[in-house]
């Protein structure tokens, strides 16, 4: 049922989020990154609120999912370690906007029930793995995958599907297609709170990426502050190539949500759960307090404002609370995460400073080596290491490219 119809049999809003993994907040066209070819996002920001400062509580997708979707940062939200699991008797957001009214519904990645950490991370025996109904997070339909990075033809299981089944095309957009089936075969006269989880621009950065082809490495212009080692300079040039294709191909499909309707008359959220280093600081992948895997994208349309703000500090853990109360549903969320509904609107200002941290090093290379926990404000990160001396980040302001 398209979304205006439910808008007149309800008084509240349908609200969608499209949460992807490691898209660094800087790369996007409407961000200044010469490199980004982001046309969908570009008119979206146009018509959004951009919360310029937004950060994930956890850089690291595990962590962060979770709490995104509990409200709880991790560990309390029952993950501390790579494979932890969501508990089974965790409340999350689908649970707040059930009892709220809402139909719920979440497709895609899943990546927090039991995976074998003997299994290769990419590949199909963790996208195999079948998430039981009873631990899909209180969501009322389900069609995902736990976890396997397969950017191409993935595998899908979930309420009309009950053992994992091939679906042809790149993720994004096989995800996106099958959300907008769902949505115009829905027959209700409740209002929707929907999670599109995508993988994507996540490694493997050399996968196909939908027909897009990647710009040439020696092309790009790499963030100031990237390596001057020659050789970890060509690594970033060559995943910079491919994540930017993968940025491209995932901008298209969401291009699909918004000729479909789905992105307007209620409330929208973008976001990733991380960033990626590409090379800053002479690091790669994300676990670091560093703002190039904590800052993150986050765009919101429908909540009464416009433009660009610059010093609001939200973390991922926020959202889902301010969606609550700006849909009308009230209810809460979690221990940690902030309304911030009234901040979004302009009428209230927000907390003086973001709490971040790692809870654990996750078993695998180029990550961040050690547990941290920090404190950030817009203009410097203050770092407590578990083991070692504390260090503060200061933060350049906006994102430079080097010519």
């Amino acid at each position: 049922m398209p979304l205006e119809q439910s808008q007149t049999r309800s008084n509240r809003p349908d609200v969608l989020v499209v949460l992807t993994s490691q898209w660094r907040a800087s790369a996007f066209g409407f961000a200044g990154d010469p490199n980004a070819r982001t046309p969908c996002l570009d008119r979206l920001a146009a018509r959004s609120l951009w919360v310029k400062q937004a950060v994930t509580p956890h850089p690291f997708g595990v962590f962060a999912r979770a709490a995104f979707l509990t409200g709880t940062r991790s560990p309390a939200n029952g993950l501390r370690d790579y494979y932890d699991t969501l508990p089974a008797d965790a409340r999350t957001l689908a649970h707040a906007f059930g009892e709220a009214g809402y139909d719920t519904a979440f497709f895609g990645k899943w990546q927090l029930f039991e995976r074998n950490p003997a299994d290769p991370v990419v590949g199909e025996p963790h996208a195999r793995v079948v998430v039981p109904k009873e631990r899909r997070g209180g969501f009322g339909y389900w069609e995902g995958f736990e976890s396997g990075f397969l950017l191409n033809d993935p595998l899908l299981h979930g309420s009309e599907l009950p053992e994992p089944t091939r679906f042809e095309g790149y993720q994004s957009d096989v995800l996106v297609e099958r959300f907008l089936r769902f949505r115009e075969e829905r027959n209700s006269q409740r209002p929707l709170f929907a999670v599109l989880s995508l993988d994507a621009p996540h490694p493997p950065y050399a996968a196909d990426a939908s027909g897009i082809t990647a710009p040439s490495p020696e092309a790009l212009r790499l963030l100031a502050g990237t390596t001057e080692d020659p050789e970890d300079r060509a690594t970033a040039r060559r995943e910079l190539a491919g994540y930017y294709a993968h940025i491209e191909a995932t901008d298209r499909a969401i291009g699909r949500l918004e000729r479909a309707g789905a992105l307007e008359g209620g409330l929208f959220a973008f976001s990733s759960v991380h960033g990626d280093m590409h090379g800053v600081d002479g690091k790669f992948r994300k676990g670091w307090p560093h703002e190039e895997a904590v800052r993150v994208p986050l765009l919101i349309s429908g909540c009464g404002r416009r433009g660009v703000d610059e010093g609001l500090l939200m973390s991922l853990v926020d959202l889902g609370p301010s969606l609550l109360a700006l849909a009308g549903a009230g209810g809460g969320c979690g221990e940690d995460g902030m309304d911030l509904s009234g901040a979004l609107s302009g009428a209230e200002s927000g907390p003086a400073q973001q709490e971040i941290s790692m809870p654990s090093v996750p078993p695998f290379a180029k990550q961040c080596p050690y547990v941290w926990s920090a404190n950030r404000v817009a203009e410097r990160t203050e770092v407590f290491p578990e083991s070692g001396e504390s260090f503060t980040l200061e933060h350049a302001g906006n994102w430079e490219f080097e010519a």
